[in-house]
């Protein structure tokens, strides 16, 4: 754990959840499993407060506990975990291009809650819904509940581990945490639920229609409250699916953009078929015949089964080599290279930010040497067509960057210089590291940039706020122009200048934060699928 991804997750704890949880979290972090009051000791916390930041950690997933032989129950933070949070708004936007505005909010309200059950999920996004509607109009329930099994078909939401029913009838005494477990089977399989209703308002009053106060309504609800029908059945976002997404996503893009839109979307069509029955760490997809590809292709596609199998085989010939040929039945068995994809995008990748930081040069020598192997700075003199004194100047730069490396191979043991071979040759897998470390400090200091910009202008934020909310309430109590005018005129020309500086400032630091998160997650997916293999 670096000390970069340490303060990011830092950040994003306090960010998300405040000050006591970051301190429990990042104290975690830091140490290692520890149990409950040895948390309370060190941080100086209350036991209470430290119970109640452990609560919301592992409601998140961001903490795990684990009982040992002794009984005692120690918590575990998941750092990886915790940097995920940087990818909620592409999570939800994901949500929302394929399964609309409802897909967008039941996936939102999970992040947000970390666990809920469907029946609650369900509900609170049918009110949602209907607050944004015209009025008179409202959100079926039965509608949010078949978005909700359709996102549980694909994988995108998932059930959350339960106590198993014999740990609950056990008539000794109670362990000291309970054991959670879950079927590989029933993970995806939503219960039969009759939810029958529709989203409602809210109500800006504490009386409803039938002049009824707020406490009296309440006091109702919890005495006539029925059991949930799926009381302890909980779900949460799937985030291993959404990066299999992702990562298909950039897999088809760099089709796209190395071949032509048809070949792209031949691959789209192959890891579409191929989403649930090829397990995200895989090297390879399933092998899928020329037949079925045809079968499966978008109704729209009028390509003819001749056409695909010359874009099939020239998928399989080029050298990045995305697509491989597994076989001859069925009129070619064709497979895509997961780790090789990957490998050539984390390349691609290190090659653009040689070239961005240190000129094209640079980036013909480095590329050179990721093509040769391994070559002498006299070689790469020669065949790079640079200077000697250039080539050794580039050379030198990016050996002190970490993004080429020199290897010694002595003819003697002595290791004397005159005698020695040095070779320069580039460990993409260090490289991708040491660029991942990079991106996690880019990450840290953006968000710190954010903080600041935002806090330098508190005031005059406070200040636009609590005239929005005056214009609001005119606005609803159906005031004239010329009123709403001069509350407008409450913020003068150059604050009105400045406000706009910030919106900009922070929507281009908000904007990069995306930016670098597709590169880590790039360098993320490459380094995951070496390890593995």
């Amino acid at each position: 754990m670096t000390q970069a991804e340490i303060k990011l997750c830092s950040l994003l704890l306090q960010e998300h959840f405040g000050e006591i949880v970051e301190k429990i979290g990042v104290h975690l972090i830091r140490t290692g499993s520890q149990p409950l009051r040895v948390i309370a000791h060190d941080t100086g916390t209350s036991l209470d407060q430290v119970k109640k930041a452990l609560c919301v950690l592992i409601q998140h997933n961001l903490v795990t506990y684990q009982v040992h032989k002794r009984g005692v129950v120690e918590y575990e933070a998941q750092c990886s975990r915790v940097l995920r949070m940087l990818r909620y708004p592409r999570y939800i936007y994901t949500s929302k291009t394929l399964y609309s505005d409802t897909g967008e909010l039941i996936v939102e309200e999970l992040l947000l809650n970390g666990k809920m059950t469907m029946s609650a999920v369900v509900k609170k996004v049918a009110d949602r819904l209907t607050e944004t509607m015209e009025d008179g109009k409202t959100m079926d329930y039965a509608e949010v509940s078949n978005t909700f099994v359709r996102l549980a078909d694909t994988h995108f939401v998932q059930r959350c581990p339960l106590v198993p029913a014999t740990e609950n009838s056990d008539p000794g005494p109670p362990p000291p945490a309970p054991t959670l477990v879950i079927n590989e089977k029933d993970m995806y399989l939503v219960p039969k639920l009759s939810l029958i209703g529709k989203g409602k308002r809210r109500r800006s009053s504490e009386e409803d229609a039938a002049g009824e106060p707020k406490a009296k309504r309440l006091k109702h609800t919890t005495e006539n409250k029925e059991p949930i029908p799926d009381d302890g059945i909980y779900w949460q976002a799937n985030l291993d699916r959404f990066h299999q997404h992702f990562r298909d996503q950039t897999i088809v893009s760099a089709v796209a953009n190395r071949m032509d839109q048809t070949s792209s979307e031949i691959v789209r069509t192959m890891l579409r078929m191929s989403e649930i029955t090829t397990p995200s760490c895989a090297p390879f997809t399933q092998p899928l015949s020329s037949n079925e590809i045809f079968r499966s292709l978008p109704v729209g596609y009028n390509i003819s089964k001749q056409v695909l199998d010359q874009y099939l085989t020239l998928l399989a010939d080029d050298p990045l080599e995305f697509v491989g040929k597994s076989g001859d039945s069925g009129g070619g068995m064709y497979v895509i290279n997961l780790h090789k994809a990957l490998a050539s995008l984390a390349t691609a990748t290190l090659e653009s930010v040689v070239q961005e930081r240190f000129g094209s040069r640079c980036a013909r020598i480095f590329r050179l040497v990721l093509q040769k192997k391994h070559l002498e700075q006299k070689q790469v003199e020669d065949f790079a067509m640079i200077p000697a004194k250039e080539a050794k100047d580039m050379l030198y730069k990016m050996l002190s960057e970490n993004f080429i490396s020199l290897q010694e191979i002595p003819k003697t043991p002595d290791h004397a210089p005159s005698r020695t071979f040095y070779l320069y040759t580039v460990n993409i897998l260090s490289a991708a590291r040491m660029l991942l470390h990079r991106c996690y400090k880019s990450i840290a200091n953006l968000i710190e940039r954010r903080q600041f910009e935002t806090k330098e202008n508190k005031r005059l934020l406070e200040k636009s706020q609590r005239v929005e909310a005056i214009i609001a309430s005119m606005q609803a109590t159906g005031a004239e122009e010329e009123q709403l005018q001069e509350i407008e005129e409450m913020i003068t020309a150059p604050e009105r200048q400045q406000l706009e500086t910030l919106k900009r400032n922070v929507n281009k630091l908000d904007a990069s934060e995306i930016q670098v998160d597709e590169t880590i997650f790039l360098l993320e997916s490459y380094i995951e699928s070496t390890m593995k293999r």
